[in-house]
């Protein structure tokens, strides 16, 4: 499975609905907090070509969008096969 990666922040709705669809898949994934760490929205912002609202999600190091584009991924069949991809 490839590594999976979420910039998220605190109290944060999409970002709750994310992670529940990634857990619901039984996906393991590395959460950075960009609430109080500029350091790590910068990061992110950079990774998700100038993208600054959360969740940022990357798959095997490959930027998906926020949580509408994975639920929609979802939807069209295709992140299943996006996480079930040899790892990096």
């Amino acid at each position: 499975m490839k590594t999976v990666e979420i910039y998220t922040s605190t109290f944060c709705g999409f970002c709750i609905a994310a992670k529940r669809l990634l857990k619901k898949k039984g996906v393991e994934f590395t959460e950075y907090s960009v609430g109080r760490s500029g350091e790590k929205r910068q990061e992110m912002m950079a990774r998700a070509n100038g993208a600054h609202t959360v969740p940022q999600i990357f798959i095997g190091g490959q930027h998906v969008g926020g949580c509408d584009d994975l639920y929609a991924l979802d939807r069209a069949g295709k992140l299943d096969d996006m996480l079930a991809d040899a790892s990096p």
